[in-house]
């Protein structure tokens, strides 16, 4: 027999028993909280990026790359973690993680330019993110079927939660202290974490046999696959998409690199990434939602601050306190949502969490300059239980319907779709936005010239107000221009907004496809 068949018979675990030990679930929460830093490291840095690039001296072309790094290594591990997970055992690959994550982000802190933090965070995003799919997979092979209305909205809380906060977090920290923190306040709580997963956690037994058929050739084709995608979607909107020589370069690799991939994985006698979990249907549509949630969980952390920012001038702390509404909404629906799910068809609830989450951006697109807190508010709180509510009924249907013995392999995939659907995600809003703002400007152009009775009187206001502060009349065009342009953006943002109402009512009307799954608190098993 071989050891690739030895290994699989060897870790089908047992449906669990209805009693969890409290042992269990508090090395249970040890890990989700592990799983929180990381994810919350994805967005942390990013209402800090001036900061950052002032103190190392960057350009801001390469302090973006402190997001772009970690984002790209964290989208390689991701799915490699199945294979370690069964191969070194769900203790021993979280300590790994979890340490790795630790020395990498006290490294993060102390370095002082901006080429050793974008190799630091790189390891911090690739050695973090075997966190996040282990959490997920051991929620659903540790604890039995009945327990998944509890266990489901906790993670699914921690995983929408915690890119949410991320910029308040952020701006907190940077505005307290310093930027090195955003790093240094993960050392203590990684060592916790480190040393009681050691301590507590016994799920499984690792099976070293697996590593002597690493796929190696699997390792470098998806590493080229998904490495590049990222960086073409990163990178993508800044650079002009294919008309940049290395974007245009990366396309081409992601493409070869992605059919050898899938080649090698149907092919290899121990595939570093199992794809059959995709023939189960709603595995499928599971992550098909997971991916369409992330276009809207991290395009929506990206919006919001970047209108606040550059249309009313906040600062970080200013973004933090504004976007907090979101994470409270989030924490508040979360005990809400695992109660629904053992009453009410979880895909209605998909389905009204989904159209909850249009509500709050189509009450966006009639978006003005003068937008504030409170016209924020409404918006975000759909936002945040429209997210939800559709966020841990996915889970439950795309992880809970699976056997046991697939779900590590089938996390990596389903976790992985999430962050792709994010930067795919932010590569069209952002696409989108420069379009729309030069369709605008272009236009308000037209629209406000010397015929315009309106517009000259406008600018004979501005130049009176700037008589006496030197050439009147270019401060007042100047100031002119840039309110047009203010203007130009703001509607762009409305535009976005719009396009995003759309894809999420047409997304609600997917869930007729999705096959009715079992209700979870009724212990035993899922549909096929």
């Amino acid at each position: 027999m071989s050891a690739s068949t030895t290994a699989t018979a060897g870790a089908v675990p047992q449906e669990p028993s209805e009693h969890v030990p409290a042992s269990r679930l508090f090395a249970f929460l040890i890990m989700v909280f592990g799983m929180f830093m990381s994810i919350l490291d994805i967005q942390i840095v990013s209402a800090s990026l001036s900061e950052i690039q002032a103190g190392l001296s960057a350009s801001s072309s390469e302090v973006s790359w402190v997001q772009t790094s970690y984002l790209i290594a964290e989208v390689i591990a991701i799915p490699l973690s199945g294979f370690l997970s069964r191969a070194l055992g769900t203790r021993n690959l979280f300590a790994i993680s979890a340490a790795g994550f630790t020395f990498a982000s006290l490294m993060c802190g102390f370095t002082s330019s901006i080429a050793e933090m974008i190799v630091w965070r790189a390891i911090q995003g690739f050695l973090g993110a075997g966190m996040i799919p282990t959490v997920f997979a051991s929620a659903y092979t540790v604890f039995p079927r009945s327990k998944f209305n509890l266990v489901g909205p906790i993670i699914g809380l921690v995983a929408t939660l915690a890119p949410t906060i991320g910029p308040t977090v952020g701006g907190y920290i940077t505005d307290l202290m310093s930027w090195h923190w955003l790093f240094f306040i993960n050392v203590v709580p990684g060592i916790g974490i480190t040393i009681g997963v050691l301590a507590l956690v016994d799920f499984d037994e690792p099976h070293y046999e697996l590593l002597d058929h690493f796929d190696w050739f699997g390792l470098g084709f998806m590493a080229g696959f998904l490495g590049s995608l990222e960086y073409v979607l990163e990178e993508g909107p800044r650079n002009d998409w294919f008309n940049d020589e290395s974007i245009f370069i990366f396309a081409i690799v992601c493409v070869v690199c992605g059919v050898a991939f899938f080649f090698r994985v149907l092919t290899a006698r121990e595939p570093i990434v199992d794809i059959r979990a995709f023939t189960n249907r709603n595995f499928a549509f599971g992550c098909l939602f997971s991916f369409c949630v992330g276009i809207g969980l991290y395009g929506l952390t990206y919006i919001y601050p970047r209108y606040l920012a550059e249309v009313r001038g906040y600062s970080a702390l200013m973004i933090g306190e504004t976007m907090f509404v979101s994470g409270i909404a989030m924490f508040l629906s979360a005990p809400l949502v695992g109660r629904l799910m053992t009453l009410v068809d979880m895909r209605i609830l998909i389905a009204v969490g989904l159209l909850l989450f249009a509500a709050g951006t189509w009450q966006m697109t009639w978006i003005t300059r003068d937008y504030d807190f409170y016209e924020l508010l409404w918006p975000q709180v759909c936002r945040g239980i429209g997210m939800m509510m559709a966020m841990v009924p996915v889970n439950n249907i795309a992880l809970g319907t699976l056997p046991p013995e697939r779900v590590k392999n089938a996390s990596g995939l389903f976790n992985l779709t999430r962050n792709l659907g994010g930067a795919l995600g932010l590569a069209l809003i952002n696409t989108a936005l420069d379009n729309r703002t030069d369709f605008h400007i272009s236009r308000l152009h037209d629209k406000v010239n010397w015929g315009n009775a309106q517009a000259v009187d406008f600018l004979n206001m501005l130049i009176q107000r700037f008589q006496g502060m030197g050439d009147a009349s270019m401060m007042a065009l100047k100031q002119f221009n840039q309110i047009v342009h203010r203007q130009a953006v703001t509607m762009s943002f409305g535009d976005a907004f719009f396009l995003l109402t759309i894809f999420y009512i047409g997304l609600s009307t997917l869930v007729v496809l999705v096959a009715k799954p079992a209700n979870p608190a009724a212990a035993g098993g899922g549909g096929h």
